[in-house]
């Protein structure tokens, strides 16, 4: 089965401040704010939803097709993805200019002031075409470009091809008309519980009417495991507990992973919420989104060890 994730594709530069934002911002002169923060340095690695998500799901032994788009300076990740042996076929190049790029700075409470470039990401994608007679594809719908969010709903609508919707981090972007339109369909609906409440907020659904529109609803709650919601019954699934906290940042986009994986192997949606679980693990106990490693017996092992035996072979 080909899997398809949409989504962005972008370079995070990552920036330490030793120190506390707050002790540089007054309160009184917000109106006025005009700041500079010495940084320690500054690292650069590889994001973007879709990057994340195909990342881990490679590490898993699949090849997704990532639909996204990518500037002038993609090269040194295009290498990275080949390295991975994730095809390139559905990523567009734009001339001109950049690939999306997030640049985050931490104090030292863990505070983050981010500014974000969507670059090349402004740019609509090419997309796949869908045949649901071939039964051989499931779309991710994650976020990125909301033209290419809303168009390949559509299309998996009108194929009635399987697809799972994230609007994520895009919900500013949209309109509640908008994202009921797109949403209505999806084989599942994932985000994280804040992200859930302002999606019902903007598309003034409740979660019954959201049920009338989608097979399942996925919320992630961080360390609080994660909920499986069929609209009559709920199933909570634990958090696998982290050895190290890391990074935090990847675990969304892991689990994510996980999830589809066990969705294409047939799985019911409560283990493949658990394998969601444990490919976070991993996420957060490496600094950046696509920096930690997993192998399928490793990974196999790791499953038993919390939620018992996984039915699959290494």
């Amino acid at each position: 089965m080909r899997i398809y994730i949409s989504g962005s594709l972008a370079y995070d530069r990552i920036m330490d401040f030793p120190g506390h934002f707050a002790d540089h911002i007054l309160p009184d002169k917000i109106h006025v704010l005009n700041v500079c923060f010495n940084i320690n340095g500054l690292v650069e690695k590889f994001g973007g939803t879709a990057g994340n998500i195909a990342y881990t799901l490679s590490l898993l032994g699949e090849r997704p097709y990532i639909v996204a788009t990518a500037g002038d300076d993609f090269d040194h990740y295009e290498s990275w993805l080949t390295q991975n042996q994730l095809p390139l076929r559905w990523i567009k190049r734009i001339s001109g200019v950049l690939t999306a790029g997030a640049y985050i700075t931490t104090d030292l409470d863990d505070n983050q002031i981010t500014a974000f470039n969507p670059g090349a990401m402004a740019h609509e994608a090419e997309l796949p075409p869908l045949d649901r007679s071939k039964n051989d594809a499931v779309v991710f719908i994650g976020p990125g470009n909301k033209s290419d969010m809303m168009r390949f709903a559509a299309r998996a609508r009108q194929a009635k091809v399987p697809f799972f919707f994230d609007p994520g981090q895009s919900l500013n972007i949209w309109t509640g008309e908008e994202l009921r339109e797109a949403v209505s369909g999806a084989t599942c609906f994932i985000s994280n519980d804040y992200e859930l409440s302002l999606f019902l907020q903007m598309t003034r659904w409740n979660l019954q009417t959201l049920h009338e529109h989608v097979e399942v609803v996925v919320t992630t709650r961080g360390p609080e495991g994660s909920v499986v919601d069929f609209g009559r019954e709920r199933i909570l699934v634990p958090a696998v507990p982290v050895a190290t906290v890391v990074d935090p940042t990847g675990a969304g986009d892991a689990f994510r992973a996980g999830l589809l994986m066990g969705w294409k192997m047939g799985m019911a949606w409560e283990v493949s919420c658990q394998m969601g679980a444990v490919t976070a693990v991993y996420a957060v106990e490496h600094y950046g989104t696509q920096e930690h490693y997993l192998a399928w017996d490793g990974f196999c092992r790791h499953y038993e060890k919390h939620f018992g035996p996984l039915a699959c072979l290494s």
